[in-house]
């Protein structure tokens, strides 16, 4: 069955499997050090209390079965230990069917725990990760050449990547149409990197050239894709390009990364290493990937409609188990960027002018002479939403007042996320607050005279001196 398998993309699957994997080792990583203070049973949003008001028809998780800290803990170690037995080729040693069932199980372990993530989960890249690997599944292993259409379908998830983003920035501000968005965004983005300082004092005319190419990757060179070798090559490398550019500018947790691994499915390697003699395959596995293809082609309508669609929503997983979604980044971009600065005072009074003292973010902005450094892939999921906090107090109102009471009562899991506390976990604060500051990035002046790499302005109260009820009162 020669038209079923294309063997000049084998040392691209290689590299594309064993970066996937990389990539499942990282979101495992992060899930299993952070949930405890998100998503465990003493967390911001439990996942007891989640699942007990949702049925599993509409989130299918392991978790909907049996839930405790140690399990989830398991779980996310057991995803990190399969991801490292990928990353290390383990799925070439076993049988096709095998190899097939060892891809399923980060699947399924990573979809358990997206399915009760809740806000913590809600990004776009937990949904690519998800298609993607599902697809992963069904691309074979060193005894078979890779399934075309498989290979065709990952091209299929790109184009949706790059185009429903092209799209939305489009559709959305004027400034991505005046190419003028790059005035704002490397200062306004969730998270800066330790080079966001200077991609913002480029010149603008430089600017402007950013995003007349960003338009012209994410509106055009997506249908080149479908296109025979070495154009699809091309455009596949012309992604990578803008995608490793973008993550120089910028902590964008894996989704930078995740487009790159998906672009490099689409590359003939075939001149730098020759396919080894592999067996025919299978007529199951024909059959096997053929109806998956079906079926996943038949569930793009959706996405697609939402492509045509002048009301395009981003983001937007249309199926429980995530099999194909829709995509985007950044249809409307922020002038200004308001940050929530959390303090605490031991004071057994809250004064204006007490001892205040602040809580330091891994990622997010907080001391103005700290500078940025690079986080991803590995995803902040605290840092990320406390910038949508900025943006508007509705972003937090499900876990912003858990995360005060945690900070209170000296929640070592909690303090785990942060940089630095300026209390121990056994002396806690008697009162915490929440205040809103301007951010802007210093001149190459103030940088100087300084050290500074950010300049506040205070703007308004975000959360007045809190302290925890008494015991009596919580009874």
């Amino acid at each position: 069955m020669e038209w079923f398998t294309a063997d000049a993309y084998w040392l691209s699957r290689l590299i594309f499997q064993r970066a996937l994997a990389a990539l499942y080792l990282v979101a495992f990583l992060g899930a299993a050090l952070q949930f405890r203070a998100l998503i465990g049973e003493r967390g911001m949003l439990p996942v007891p209390r989640y699942v007990a008001q949702v049925p599993f028809r509409r989130a299918p998780s392991l978790f909907q079965l049996h839930y405790s800290d140690r399990f989830f803990a398991l779980c996310a170690w057991t995803g990190c230990a399969v991801a490292v037995a990928l990353l290390a080729g383990a799925d070439g040693l076993l049988p096709l069917w095998g190899a097939m069932l060892l891809w399923l199980v980060p699947w399924a372990l990573y979809l358990s725990i997206v399915n009760v993530g809740q806000t913590w989960y809600g990004f776009g890249w937990e949904s690519l990760l998800l298609e993607v690997g599902f697809l992963a599944v069904f691309l074979g292993n060193d005894r078979v050449a890779p399934p075309v259409l498989v290979l065709l379908l990952l091209r299929w998830v790109l184009f949706r990547v790059e185009f429903g983003a092209g799209l939305i920035k489009m559709r959305g501000d004027a400034c991505w149409r005046r190419l003028t968005c790059l005035y704002f965004h490397h200062e306004t983005q969730p998270m800066p990197g330790p080079l966001s300082w200077f991609f913002h004092r480029l010149p603008k005319p430089v600017h402007r050239v950013e995003v007349a190419a960003n338009h012209v990757t994410q509106l055009a060179v997506p249908f080149l894709l479908f296109t025979p070798h070495p154009v699809a090559t091309g455009a596949a490398c012309l992604m990578i390009v803008t995608q490793l550019w973008l993550v120089l500018s910028g902590n964008f947790a894996w989704l930078n990364w995740l487009t790159v691994v998906l672009a490099v499915s689409a590359l003939d390697l075939s001149a730098w290493h020759a396919a080894p003699a592999v067996a025919e395959a299978p007529l199951w596995y024909v059959v096997v990937v053929t109806a998956v293809a079906a079926l996943l082609l038949a569930l793009s309508y959706r996405p697609v409609r939402n492509l045509l669609s002048r009301r395009q929503v981003m983001n937007r997983s249309f199926d429980p188990l995530h099999l194909v979604n829709a995509y985007g980044a950044f249809g409307s971009v922020s002038r200004v960027r308001q940050e929530v600065v959390i303090e605490g005072t031991a004071d057994e009074a809250p004064r204006e002018d007490g001892d205040w003292r602040a809580y330091e973010f891994r990622g997010k902005p907080g001391d103005v002479r700290h500078w940025p450094r690079q986080f991803a892939p590995y995803h902040l999921r605290l840092d990320w939403m406390m910038w949508f906090a900025g943006l508007s107090p509705a972003y937090a109102r499900s876990w912003f007042g858990p995360l005060v009471e945690r900070l209170l009562d000296g929640d070592r899991d909690t303090l785990r996320l942060l940089r630095s506390s300026p209390f121990p976990p056994d002396a806690p604060p008697a009162y915490i607050r929440a205040r809103l500051y301007r951010y802007r990035y210093t001149t190459w002046r103030e940088l100087r005279d300084t050290g500074a790499c950010w300049e506040r302005t205070y703007v308004r109260e975000f959360l007045s001196p809190t302290r925890l009820a008494p015991p009596a009162q919580k009874r």
